[in-house]
């Protein structure tokens, strides 16, 4: 698993600037969810860095294929390790696109551009328990057509890619009893405990290299090659040649078959970090302890998530507070208001998280953008709902004291709906702090962050580590909205609805 000829290389090419310096420019470097992309991901990240044309940024677990591409498609990052099947099936719809060359020309015009292939191939297949293999005679995929009451269980992509589950049953003329979705580090789990008969694998999976699961043939040679590149902007060849050399110089025909899946095996099995294995592969030193590298990590993912919570929160109650009290004014365009506004909650929170991408790439913006409009709901209607139920009586009261429009509403109105509107503010914060994760799978950081990379590698461990502070965020919240309800709400009001009926 070392190999410190390439950086060796690198150096004698002059591809190393001092450690002194500062590059001004940066290169984001992203990855899919599962380990052997977080891996190759960050192998080039550390191979840039070492370069010192850029600083790197790193925007890892950013989900399937389709969000990754459209983050280097657009701009938001300049690299990320792809495979030749998925570009010619997934992403070009072009089944005919099997070779780098041809793959390139297809790419050029969208200001993309391929490596020559890594080393290693890792196509899909399907696998079978091995006791289950055994007792079913189980060696090849068709074998699976006399058995149409076994269970399946296939990652979210494989399942609605046409070189996955689509074209697969058709070509093999499958028909499974039960196809559900995992997320794919999850799989293995559910098959060893028997709650699944067959998952669909990668060839270089780290657990391949442990007894236990059968990888059934492709018989009738469905899967495409899978040979693994690195996916590039153009403009980041043009802007920088050397680090493009360097990572062709450390990682164009470097990875074989087996080092990949021994590079898996290490981060999936042996509990080793990414940024250990990457920098073991290099020949590199490691970048520092474990422990002293999480807590900082969590630190700085601490602020990004409290910064999204804090002006996603803060920006839909300067346009939600405002909206309620339209829609309490006015009964048609109140009930319009509040459905729109409600429509917004029915779209999946990572699909409207998707949606921001083609519009403002990935990262922080539209992150906020999207939290923002699932922060409006409870706000809008937690308004409307305070200012439409006060007594009518209170308020020819105000209109007999000479108070209407706007002096109505600053003195009387709003204090007296101020206990329903905090708590819309209460909910919509504390929804916000979970729903803030998800912004992790288009490069926005937080908590989700950990949560996503824990899934991934199947590290329970780091998984808790994002969970946990982020529950611990919601609590903290939830008890600074407590104080602001005494601070805000009026004095006489909090003790009339505390005394008892």
């Amino acid at each position: 698993m070392r190999s410190g000829l390439p950086l060796i290389l690198a150096a004698a090419l002059g591809l190393v600037v001092p450690a002194g310096a500062a590059p001004a420019e940066v290169v984001g470097v992203g990855s899919k969810s599962f380990t052997e992309s977080y891996l190759l991901a960050e192998i080039a990240a550390q191979v840039l860095e070492t370069a010192g044309e850029a600083r790197v940024e790193r925007r890892l677990g950013l989900g399937g294929t389709g969000i990754t591409f459209r983050a280097v498609a657009h701009g938001s990052i300049d690299l990320y390790p792809e495979y030749t099947g998925t570009l010619a099936r997934a992403i070009l719809k072009d089944a005919a696109a099997t070779s780098v060359p041809a793959i390139r020309a297809r790419l050029q015009p969208l200001g993309l551009t391929v490596s020559d292939p890594l080393g290693f191939d890792n196509t899909y297949a399907l696998g079978v328990r091995e006791d289950l293999a055994r007792r079913l005679g189980l060696r090849r995929i068709s074998d699976l057509r006399d058995h149409p009451g076994l269970t399946a269980a296939f990652s979210s992509g494989f399942l609605e890619r046409e070189d996955g589950w689509p074209g697969l049953r058709r070509h093999y003329g499958l028909a499974l009893g039960d196809v559900r979705a995992i997320e794919h580090a999850l799989a293995y789990q559910a098959l060893a405990s028997g709650r699944v008969d067959v998952i669909d694998i990668f060839s270089t999976d780290g657990r391949l290299t442990r007894p236990g699961i059968v990888v059934l043939e492709d018989d009738r040679d469905f899967f495409p090659a899978y040979a693994a590149v690195l996916l590039v902007r153009l403009e980041f060849t043009e802007r920088f040649p050397r680090s493009w050399a360097a990572l062709r110089a450390a990682m164009v025909g470097r990875i074989d078959q087996g080092t990949m899946a021994r590079l898996n095996a290490a981060a999936d099995l042996d509990g080793r970090s990414v940024r250990e294995v990457a920098a073991d592969f290099l020949g590199a030193p490691a970048a520092g302890d474990d422990g002293t590298l999480l807590a900082r990590e969590l630190a700085r993912l601490t602020v990004e998530h409290l910064i999204l919570v804090a002006v996603a929160v803060a920006t839909a109650t300067l346009v939600g507070i405002p909206l309620g009290i339209l829609a309490a004014r006015s009964t048609s365009l109140g009930q319009l208001e509040l459905m729109a506004v409600g429509a917004l909650q029915t779209v999946p929170a990572l699909a409207l998280l998707c949606f921001m991408i083609p519009l403002l790439g990935i990262g922080t913006v539209p992150s906020l953008v999207a939290l923002f409009l699932y922060a409006l709901l409870p706000i809008v209607r937690a308004t409307y709902t305070g200012l439409a139920t006060l007594d009518g009586r209170l308020l020819e009261i105000a209109g007999v004291l000479g108070l209407d429009g706007w002096r109505r509403l600053l003195r009387i109105e709003l204090p007296l709906a101020s206990i329903s509107i905090l708590a819309g503010v209460k909910t919509s914060a504390i929804l916000t702090v979970g729903t803030a994760t998800l912004a992790a799978f288009i490069g926005g950081g937080g908590y989700g962050t950990l949560i996503v990379r824990g899934l991934a590698l199947d590290d329970v461990g780091t998984i808790l580590a994002g969970a946990v502070p982020a529950a611990v965020m919601a609590l903290l919240f939830h008890g600074l909205f407590e104080l602001v309800d005494r601070l805000l709400v009026p004095r006489g009001l909090r003790l009339t609805l505390a005394r008892p009926a």
